[in-house]
């Protein structure tokens, strides 16, 4: 196979030239190119409902690439660094499933912080691995978690010898990066895996003056969302491997959960956004980052607000700052993120990223311009004139270390009753409760309920969070493990 451009985009030039084509079609999806739809093509467009097709010979199968798709991920792999790059039409979720699923199995050990998104505890309720949890250290200040020490790593690492892996978060949704290159090292000098989960780092391979990509030192293994800021369609993903794994494998372990009927969407999106990006990324996350420290400065002189940046540095537990990342702490304002988060979207049109109980992240990529940034700022001003109250009695973490009794996969599926949330302290839970956005389970299955959790779990409620998880939709209950 001759070497493809950049400037190539395979599987969007196939679907142009079969746009042109005149198949009578007698495949699904049944919609027929629009026409058994009306509605829906007048609201998508007849441009869409063109391309939304199954697999076909010209078209290729992402199940089992041979063309047109095998290529589109070759060209993937070369922009980003890595060996071999899997388009993800299931979203990230399933790329960091994939990722767990193809380095551990039942009984197998995996080092990871607790703050990492809840797709990687499904993937140990799927696979039945057991976490080794490096718990983050926090910022006093902005009551976040911050990245994974090396010494905790390494601690870790000789207390569990046999670990298959150890995953990292990087960066994480505030921007914070561990030491990605030197826990990477120590990994494979231990026989382990390096994973990440990159979901909030697309940029990273293509911008200048940015924290290290996972490809770039070393990573066997990554899962970035290219959705979030890279251009391309929601719930299109990456997952990248390294030299160290088998992309055979990698690929079959792909297919245990992913749809076998890949939208041509979201995978000409990818195909598309990886052109852009290899071809403009370095000019594009130049201006992103201009934007993004503009604001920040802007923010900071406000009053009350803190939109932190570089200066959280530490060299270890944050080892680098994402300077993309429009993180803002609103503490001093007296009003959590989510009610400025609220704000923004009711009174001022301006729909931020996530609210939480301290901050809130303003997602500032491919897609936005100065002005935008202008409306924002003017917003925040505004509303710490309109809004701003006294602090006391706000909570001030947002992480809360957890007390692991049991795997994830056996409190999941063992026995359980469901009690009402006042009523557990003190039980083990066996379901997920989180706000999401971000997605970092506040309690995960296996772990006691404490006082402290219940505590936040009535604050992020009084307060409007969006908590997710529990069986029960209204969450006055909460299912636990029977007789633990």
């Amino acid at each position: 196979m001759a070497k493809l451009s950049q400037d190539a985009a395979p599987i969007f030039e196939a679907l142009s030239r079969f746009k042109n084509m005149r198949i009578v079609p007698f495949d699904v999806p049944g919609h027929k190119r629009g026409n058994g739809n009306p509605q829906l093509t007048r609201f998508l467009g007849q441009q869409c409902m063109a391309v939304d097709v199954n697999s076909m010979k010209p078209l290729d199968n992402l199940c089992h690439p041979v063309s047109v798709i095998k290529e589109a991920e070759q060209l993937a792999a070369e922009a980003f660094g890595a060996r071999h790059a899997f388009f993800m039409v299931n979203g990230t979720t399933s790329a960091v499933q994939s990722m767990v699923l193809a380095a551990c199995k039942a009984g197998d050990k995996i080092i990871l912080p607790r703050n990492v998104h809840r797709s990687v505890i499904n993937a140990l309720v799927l696979c039945g691995a057991t976490p080794v949890y490096v718990n983050p250290q926090l910022n006093q200040r902005l009551g976040i978690a911050l990245g994974m020490p090396v010494s905790a790593v390494a601690q870790a690492i000789r207390q569990n010898p046999d670990a298959k892996a150890v995953l990292v978060n990087n960066p994480t949704y505030y921007g914070i990066c561990s030491d990605l290159k030197t826990i990477t090292d120590m990994a494979h000098r231990h026989g382990m895996l390096a994973l990440v989960d990159e979901a909030h780092g697309t940029h990273l391979y293509f911008g200048e003056n940015l924290p290290a990509s996972a490809m770039a030192v070393g990573a066997d293994m990554s899962a970035v969302s290219m959705h979030k800021s890279g251009g391309s369609l929601t719930q299109s993903s990456l997952l990248l491997t390294g030299d160290g794994v088998s992309a055979d494998y990698v690929r079959q372990i792909i297919n245990l959960t992913q749809t076998t009927s890949g939208s041509y969407l979201l995978l000409s999106s990818l195909d598309i956004s990886r052109k852009n990006l290899a071809l403009n990324g370095a000019d594009t996350f130049r201006r992103v980052l201009q934007m993004a420290d503009y604001a920040r400065e802007e923010i900071n002189q406000i009053g009350d607000y803190y939109a932190f940046g570089r200066e959280l540095t530490d060299g270890d537990s944050v080892y680098d700052f994402d300077g993309t990342k429009l993180s803002v702490n609103t503490f001093e304002l007296g009003l959590a993120g989510i009610e400025v988060y609220d704000i923004l979207r009711d009174d001022y049109d301006i729909q931020a990223e996530f609210g939480d109980i301290g901050n809130i992240l303003a997602y500032i990529s491919v897609g936005d311009r100065p002005q935008d940034i202008e409306r924002l700022v003017g917003a925040l001003s505004e509303i710490r004139r309109r809004f701003k109250k006294d602090k006391s009695g706000m909570l001030r973490h947002e992480y809360i270390t957890p007390l692991v009794v049991v795997a994830p996969q056996q409190a999941f599926y063992a026995q359980k009753e469901s009690l009402l949330l006042e009523k557990s302290c003190g039980r083990v839970c066996s379901e997920f409760v989180m706000c999401y956005p971000p997605g970092i389970p506040i309690l995960a299955p296996g772990e006691r309920i404490t006082a402290e959790i219940l505590d936040y779990i009535r604050y992020a409620k009084e307060k409007g969070c969006s908590l997710t998880g529990p069986q029960d939709m209204a969450f006055t209950h909460i299912n636990v493990l029977k007789g633990v």
